[in-house]
């Protein structure tokens, strides 16, 4: 199981920092993957990292803005966002499995939090 936190609102420019727990699975045998869906579009990988963390997809709305890292001992990935604009407003998934910015790549996700970034 796989629990999302951190989401909220945010001004333009600012950061969020989102966290993802995991208990059942061991986050560092898989990929992990961050995606985020705004009603009426598809569900978009925006990160995703391989299991030994080698290769990274930054979806181009998200290079340089945002980073993704492990607590292995806390079973917890993080999605560290800043600069934040208006259109990253969107409920963030987590998910864990192969390395891909495909949904079916992934077993296991999260339920989602809300990230909202107005003035």
């Amino acid at each position: 199981q796989l629990v999302e936190s951190g989401g909220g609102l945010v001004q333009p420019g600012g950061s969020l920092r989102l966290s993802c727990a995991a208990s059942g699975v061991s986050l560092n045998n898989y990929a992990i993957g961050w995606f985020r869906q705004v009603p009426g579009k598809k569900r978009e990988g925006v990160l995703c990292i391989d299991s030994i963390d080698r290769d990274t997809f930054y979806a181009d709305s998200t290079e340089g803005r945002f980073t993704i890292s492990r607590d292995d001992a806390k079973n917890t990935v993080y999605l560290q966002m800043n600069s934040l604009k208006p259109e990253d407003t969107a409920v963030y998934y987590c998910a864990a499995g192969s390395y891909g910015t495909s949904r079916s790549a992934y077993d296991y996700w999260g339920q989602g939090t809300q990230v909202t970034v107005s003035s």
